[in-house]
């Protein structure tokens, strides 16, 4: 399993991307609309939401993953 690094964004659309940590963070989550949301690693629950295996598929492609924030409240 890869450590991630997680990034919420502050918007109304409730959006987690995880990016590997040995992967540079893409320049779109370095802007006022995401924050760090903490580490992911085998010690800390998944995300609700958050898919291993599309993650694994995805960080291939993009080199990040991007899913829903089920947990967080509607604003």
């Amino acid at each position: 399993m890869h450590a991630y690094n997680l990034f919420r964004s502050k918007g109304a659309n409730a959006l987690i991307c995880a990016v590997p940590e040995e992967r540079t963070v893409p320049g779109f989550l370095t802007g006022r609309r995401w924050e760090f949301g903490g580490r992911l690693d085998g010690h800390r629950a998944v995300p609700l939401g958050f898919d291993m295996r599309a993650a694994a598929t995805a960080v291939r492609f993009n080199g990040f993953y991007l899913c829903a924030d089920f947990r967080r409240e509607p604003a």
